[in-house]
């Protein structure tokens, strides 16, 4: 018990828990939004809203932003000041960009559900207010004619988004862990990783997305290779630290090395969030794969390891200071 409080509490910790949860809704919500525009453009044949992955998507993106946004609000010492910076942008700060990055995000992705989904929203506004929105229909049929332009800028941000989570904790210069430029490219894998499984779990087991459906054939396509690819940037991550000498090579030690954090990510994060869901999806028949109780086990595995990875990063992160 005294081990596990003082893995999460110690001297140099300035970011806890909270952030590791606000880090991992924001990259699982850049990942599906990723997935998602690849699919509508590339696989999914006919209406694109009445994909299984496509509902899943708009209602998880959005949330998961919104809830992170709220951990992290609350999370504040005074929370009712959190206005102001959506107000009052300061250029130097990494913070204050991710908020201009969250802002345009957030407008672009219901601009785009909005267009994918206009006749829907035609029926709901309807039926709510009984006419009194007409006016927002046009719009959306007028915006619906740069829908591609829209899509290119939403994944444009996405990505963005994705690696900022990476260039956020880098804003801790003095922690040689965090500081690294591997960080971003990481962060931008595990968030297509999160995503992928969040599209599968809601996707298949909320919105009944057939197993046969090529929406998400071409999802189990991806996940093997950006598990493998997630891999191998730990790998460059930790060996460039190493080689660093110095500080950095203590950092990754004390990380990995041995001790509480490193049993962390090599049991769960290496071993139950990459390996075993690798495992089950190489070695399990595929027509035993086709049930909801082995998408479900498959998935959370994949979804608790990226949360774990995003904890160990930023907890095993701050440990060691230059």
């Amino acid at each position: 018990m005294n081990t596990f409080v003082s893995a999460f509490t110690f001297d140099s910790l300035v970011w806890d828990w909270i952030i590791a949860i606000y880090l991992f809704l924001t990259g699982m919500s850049a990942g599906m939004v990723l997935i998602a525009i690849h699919l509508k453009r590339k696989v999914i044949e006919g209406k694109a809203s009445a994909n299984g992955i496509i509902k899943a998507t708009v209602i998880l993106a959005p949330l998961g932003i919104i809830s992170g946004l709220t951990i992290l609000i609350f999370h504040l010492t005074k929370p009712l000041a959190f206005w102001k910076i959506l107000v009052y942008f300061n250029p130097t700060s990494v913070m204050s960009m991710g908020v201009i990055l969250f802002q345009v995000y957030m407008i672009i992705l219901f601009t785009w559900i909005a267009v994918m989904f206009k006749d829907e929203l035609a029926t709901l506004l309807q039926k709510l207010f009984k006419g009194r929105l007409a006016f927002v229909n046009p719009i959306v049929d007028k915006i619906a004619k740069f829908e591609n332009a829209v899509e290119l800028l939403l994944a444009l941000l996405a990505v963005m988004l994705a690696a900022y989570t990476g260039f956020l904790l880098s804003a801790l210069k003095t922690y040689p862990m965090l500081n690294n430029p591997v960080l971003p490219v990481l962060f931008i894998f595990s968030s297509v990783s999160s995503g992928a499984a969040a599209c599968l779990l809601v996707g298949i087991i909320g919105f009944k997305e057939s197993f046969h459906s090529k929406s998400v054939q071409w999802i189990h396509s991806i996940e093997r290779p950006v598990v493998v690819f997630e891999l191998f940037v730990l790998l460059t991550f930790f060996t460039g630290l190493i080689f660093g000498g110095g500080q950095n090579e203590a950092a990754a030690m004390a990380a990995i090395g041995g001790g509480f954090w490193a049993t962390w990510f090599w049991y769960g994060v290496v071993g139950a969030g990459m390996l075993v869901p690798l495992g089950l999806n190489f070695f399990v028949p595929t027509q035993a794969q086709h049930n909801k109780a082995f998408v479900l086990l498959v998935t959370s595995l994949s979804l608790v390891g990226v949360l774990m990875l995003r904890t160990f990063i930023l907890y095993a992160g701050q440990m060691t200071v230059v």
